[in-house]
């Protein structure tokens, strides 16, 4: 990934309502959402939902598709994938061990 499409990546998602968008996508896969489901479960009213996704779907984090009279949006997971990697290529000089690597991440317990 080039350094300006990170970096427009990542100001999408330093948004509080987009973040929430872009979570709750990634929880639904590649079936998505419409629009008026979106704007339910993130409690986004529908006014602005539309110019948060307009944004997501600029920077290529999600995409829509049309089915019949309604709009899915799904999450990109080629995109998040390639920013994560952007993010972590020289995690430790390519030397990572389990504790930084973002994939273990999950089994990982801290305690916070």
């Amino acid at each position: 990934m080039e350094t300006k499409k990170a970096i427009g990546a990542l100001a999408a998602l330093a948004q509080e309502s987009r973040l929430k968008i872009f979570r709750l996508l990634i929880q639904y896969g590649t079936d998505g959402l419409s629009a008026g489901k979106i704007s339910k479960l993130a409690k986004i009213p529908n006014s602005s939902l539309s110019f948060h996704l307009k944004e997501l779907t600029y920077t290529g984090l999600i995409s829509a598709c049309q089915q019949g009279r309604f709009l899915f949006y799904s999450a990109n997971f080629a995109i998040m994938t390639d920013l994560i990697s952007f993010l972590t290529e020289n995690c430790c000089n390519g030397l990572c061990n389990p504790i930084c690597n973002p994939i273990s991440q999950k089994s990982v317990k801290t305690n916070k």
